[in-house]
C-alpha cells in the first residue's frame, strides 16, 4: 500500500450529520447519482452544538461517505438541493492510507451522473 498511489491521493471520508429520519434517503440518493461509493448510516449520535447564540441538542445520525475529492463539490451541490438543514454539516477528510484493492474500489465506484 502506497500513500503516493492515485486511489490513495484522491479518496476522502465525508462526515454528514442530518436528522435521523432523513439519513437513509440521503445515503441512497448520494450512492444512486454515483457521489460515493459507499455511505454508513451511524444510526443514533447525540450532537451538541451551538446554533443562533443557545446550545442545542439534538438525535441525529451521522453519514460516513467514502468518496473521492473530486466528488465533494458536487455533494455537497447535491446537499444543497436534498438536505432539510439550512446549515448542514459536510467535512471532507483525506484517507492518507488503506486496503489497496478496497481503494481502487472505491475510486472506479464513484461516478457522478
Amino acid at each position: 500500500m502506497s500513500a503516493r498511489s492515485p486511489q490513495v491521493r484522491d479518496a476522502v471520508l465525508c462526515l454528514i450529520t442530518t436528522p435521523q429520519g432523513s439519513a437513509h434517503s440521503i445515503a441512497a440518493t448520494v450512492v444512486e447519482r454515483g457521489l460515493a461509493a459507499c455511505v454508513n448510516v451511524v444510526p443514533a449520535v447525540h450532537s451538541v452544538y451551538r446554533w443562533r447564540g443557545a446550545v442545542e441538542h439534538d438525535e441525529e445520525s451521522l453519514l460516513v461517505v467514502k468518496t473521492t475529492r473530486t466528488a465533494v463539490a458536487l455533494l455537497d451541490e447535491l446537499l444543497v438541493e436534498i438536505h432539510p438543514y439550512e446549515s448542514f454539516e459536510l467535512i471532507a477528510t483525506e484517507i492518507v492510507a488503506g486496503s489497496v484493492p478496497y481503494l481502487e474500489w472505491l475510486a472506479s465506484s464513484v461516478a457522478p451522473e
